[in-house]
């Protein structure tokens, strides 16, 4: 079984919501980036994506943004990312998502990527600038085993869309509090609610909500309405603010454990 089912069926059986904990890989470089993946995987965190560092990340704000600069420049490459997710694989089992842009995976080889990321440890991929339905149409993902895949639905997404995408998803979905770019500048909606509820209508798997979600007060409430909460930039923030530092996880820590405890109380 997948790590992120078994993790999920456990949280479900435990009666706990999920924590879900975004990290930019290689930000502020190799060695501090693993200390960080293990340091959340210790303080609780259930599942963990990665961002792939890449030059031109639309989806995200300034914080997710410069986190991906200062890896790239930290000499980060699609190839040490997955030499990374091996090293955290000597020691941990949580559920790792790659959370990416379609360019490396191109520039990579699709079934290279797939087979190199499966190998090294990885259990989903989220593909932010790939719709569903124009991967549908090419093969180039066909033989996708082990690496589940990640939908993202927002809040505006037409109702029949939303439908298709809910039935569509592996692993979880990635349901957008608000629409935008990543990042803690704005709330989450006040129609968590409403969208989680539309969605698992339609879906066989857990819905995650992300986007906005900064605070232990705000985590807690959307883990009253989903199956888990995503926070990202909020986490990455810690990284920027302290990555002249030597152990940087101590920040992230103290506010990721503050956000762990908030979800799994729920």
């Amino acid at each position: 079984m997948n790590r992120i089912t078994r993790t999920f069926d456990t949280l479900r059986q435990q009666g706990k919501k999920a924590f879900v904990a975004y990290v930019a890989v290689g930000d502020p470089d190799y060695d501090r980036s693993l200390e960080i993946l293990r340091g959340l995987a210790d303080a609780g965190a259930d599942v963990l994506e990665l961002g792939l560092p890449f030059s031109d990340p639309l989806a995200d704000g300034i914080v997710n943004q410069m986190a991906a600069e200062r890896a790239l420049k930290a000499g980060m490459t699609t190839k040490r990312v997955l030499d990374l997710i091996r090293d955290f694989r000597q020691t941990h089992e949580t559920p790792l998502v790659l959370f990416t842009y379609l360019n490396p995976v191109f520039a990579y080889g699709f079934e290279a990527f797939q087979a190199d990321a499966v190998a090294a440890g990885a259990d989903g991929i989220l593909l932010l600038d790939l719709p569903p339905d124009e991967a549908g149409q090419s093969h180039d993902f066909d033989g996708n085993d082990g690496l589940l895949r990640i939908r993202l639905i927002a809040p505006n997404t037409p109702a029949p869309r939303a439908k298709m995408l809910a039935a569509q998803a592996e692993g979880f979905i990635y349901a957008l509090s608000r629409t935008g770019v990543t990042g803690a500048h704005g709330a989450p909606s006040a129609q968590i609610g409403e969208l989680v509820s539309s969605l698992k209508a339609h879906a066989t798997v857990p819905v995650c909500v992300g986007f906005g979600i900064s605070t232990p007060e705000q985590a807690r409430e959307v883990a009253l309405h989903a199956d888990g909460v995503i926070v990202g930039s909020a986490l990455v923030k810690q990284v920027e603010l302290h990555c002249h530092e030597p152990h940087p996880v101590e920040a992230v820590l103290r506010l990721a454990k503050e956000l762990i405890d908030a979800v799994h109380s729920v």
